[in-house]
């Protein structure tokens, strides 16, 4: 199936767009600048080496830091063997920005580049990855942190912690587990010989109490890394003792659902996909794909493992928390945390200062989402993306979409281009859709333009569980 994404898609939905508008900031707007050689290259995952594709030499790319309000100017040269594109995970932006091929800007070809320039209005924590087939799921992504001008300095450190599921040069490329999973053609597939897979795991969660999340992922990965270290050489994170640390905490996996724990530590969960809760307390607390969670630390004496569990998958990705000397736990150490309370996002409540207005919603439209791993077949509405028909968007309109899942996997649905408010108030961009159950969403449609709403397991999306949202007046 080829689907937008792809960069040799005939269909309409990959249409020619043209010239992109330049942006001209605003008086007195600070503008920052940065530029990013999206290429193949060799990387050391700590003691792992893999070819790949990232921007420049590491993964995670480089951090990419401005204020709210501020307007970015990125430039990107894609020296990649392929198109590409960027789109900035959680920001709402203008719609030509958002890295979309074929709906909101030509693809980027090899040999060629782009700039992308947008405000970014919202402060918080994102991130950034391309929207083209399953690139995400090689080292193409970087943090975007968007600093409140107004926040009082509440923290002595901060930290920014990337989760990631690593297959990309372990002898396959995310191209041929898409190829492996959808049988080449989208037909059935051999379970026996589906290196890669994790497909008998993932039924048997529900016995190994691996709740609520059902079929959680289709891959097991090799590799579970944090900033790019595997467990045997990882990333250390250094503070003081008695010191308070803000965790910028993302998950750029493609497939897989972590349970986060520091040990020796609870963590105070203070805001989700930028937007700040009500502080909470917590052993760990989930996170699945495209989420994003800031948590405040304040810190023990010693050296500790901050751990991240793929949710239904063999394997473990961990760091190192140092604050004095001491020897370093085992690799595989997991914390008891891990066996306390885990928080589930959507329990959390939004600080007042997120909140959306209350209102009654003006318009209602169903996301209905449906799939199975025989034929690999995913789809919003009864049909894959390019086939199914877009929602149509009033500008001015209080929007509520009911996501309703009604396969045996969990979804986390994101939405582009937009911020949406769950039934108790709190706001997203991403949230987990667990297995035959249905959420309600309320948006404001006042971002014009044409966007997408889908799974952030890449290997859903492209196999077609998105949609389009267009405005039409």
């Amino acid at each position: 199936m080829v689907l937008a994404g792809c960069s040799n898609d005939p269909s309409p939905a990959a249409r020619p767009i043209g010239a992109t508008p330049s942006l001209t900031p605003s008086a007195g707007q600070r503008v920052v600048s940065q530029s990013l050689v999206a290429k193949p290259t060799t990387l050391d995952l700590g003691g792992v080496t893999v070819d790949t594709w990232a921007y420049g030499d590491t993964a995670p790319g480089p951090l990419l830091r401005a204020k709210a309000g501020d307007m970015l100017r990125v430039t990107v040269d894609n020296q990649l063997p392929d198109d590409t594109t960027i789109h900035w995970h959680g920001i709402r932006l203008r719609n030509v920005a958002d890295g979309v091929p074929g709906q909101t800007q030509d693809p980027i070809k090899p040999g060629t580049s782009y700039t992308y320039e947008f405000t970014a209005p919202d402060p918080g924590t994102y991130f950034f990855h391309p929207h083209v087939g399953v690139q995400l799921d090689r080292g193409l992504y970087a943090p975007l942190i968007i600093d409140d001008p107004s926040e009082p300095g509440r923290y002595d450190a901060e930290w920014v912690v990337v989760l990631d599921d690593w297959i990309d040069g372990t002898g396959t490329t995310p191209d041929e587990v898409f190829t492996k999973l959808t049988g080449g053609q989208g037909g059935g597939m051999d379970h026996g010989s589906m290196e890669g897979m994790d497909h008998g795991a993932m039924r048997g969660m529900a016995r190994d109490g691996a709740q609520p999340f059902g079929d959680a992922g289709d891959v097991a990965y090799p590799h579970y890394v944090i900033n790019g270290r595997a467990p045997a050489d990882p990333d250390v994170l250094r503070a003081k003792p008695g010191q308070r640390v803000r965790m910028r905490v993302i998950n750029a996996g493609s497939d897989t659902i972590f349970a986060v724990a520091m040990g020796g530590h609870q963590m105070t969960v203070t805001a989700t996909d930028g937007w700040p809760v009500e502080p909470v307390t917590t052993d760990a607390f989930y996170i699945g794909m495209g989420e994003r969670y800031d948590v405040e630390v304040t810190l023990d004496d010693g050296v500790f493992p901050l751990v991240a569990t793929p949710v239904g998958k063999k394997g473990i990705a961990r760091a190192l928390v140092r604050t004095g000397p001491g020897r370093a736990p085992a690799d595989d150490t997991t914390p008891r945390e891990l066996s306390g309370q885990v928080l589930m996002g959507t329990d959390l409540r939004p600080a007042e200062s997120s909140r959306l207005d209350p209102k009654d919603p003006d318009d209602q439209q169903m996301l209905h989402l449906s799939g199975q791993m025989q034929p690999y077949s995913w789809a919003v509405n009864g049909k894959p993306f390019g086939q199914n028909t877009p929602i149509s968007l009033t500008r001015g309109n209080r929007v509520r979409l009911r996501m309703m899942n009604m396969t045996t996997m969990t979804h986390p649905m994101h939405l582009h281009g937009h911020t949406f408010a769950l039934p108790n108030g709190l706001r997203k961009d991403t949230v987990l859709i667990a297995p035959m159950r249905s959420i309600d969403v309320d948006l404001d449609a006042d971002n014009p333009g044409d966007w997408m709403a889908h799974c952030h397991n890449i290997y859903h999306a492209e196999a077609g569980m998105m949609i389009a949202l267009n405005y039409v007046k």
